[in-house]
């Protein structure tokens, strides 16, 4: 097979690959938008408050997530200096403060819109749905690990 042919083909797979992680990743989305619209049991006037609210934390809690994995699939801890590890320990120190301030801003602006108890259903339902997630992925991806 020509070098051009394996490097088409390479593009190929890598884009197809690509366009599957998206349409899994939307998939997820979606069903984590219906499990917690059914557990929160929101009104219409609440859930026109609760989503910008809930999505916009949601997107800054990815992009935190990204600069982590970014930086820490980039680095190999045995090329690090000593001052180099120290500086990337405090800047994951740092992104994990950012979480728990995102967190914390997105309570308060939920406790604006929505009573108490609606919030409570919401970590719970986030929970749960983690939970059927992971249940899902045992269940796919379980026994062929058994089968090794």
């Amino acid at each position: 097979m020509s070098k051009t042919l394996q490097l088409i083909l390479l593009a190929l797979f890598v884009s197809a690959n690509a366009f599957a992680q998206r349409i899994d990743k939307n998939k997820i989305k979606a069903l984590k938008i219906a499990h917690i619209t059914e557990q929160m049991n929101l009104t219409e006037a609440e859930a026109q408050k609760f989503w910008p609210i809930y999505n916009a934390n949601e997107d800054a809690e990815d992009k935190l997530k990204e600069q982590s994995t970014i930086r820490r699939k980039s680095i190999n801890p045995d090329e690090l200096s000593e001052s180099e590890a120290k500086s990337l320990l405090l800047n994951m120190e740092k992104i994990e403060k950012q979480k728990v301030e995102l967190h914390s801003k997105m309570l308060s602006e939920l406790l604006d819109v929505l009573p108490a108890k609606k919030i409570i259903k919401l970590y719970q339902a986030e929970r749960s749905f983690k939970q059927k997630l992971f249940e899902e992925y045992k269940k796919r991806h379980g026994g062929s690990k058994r089968n090794r």
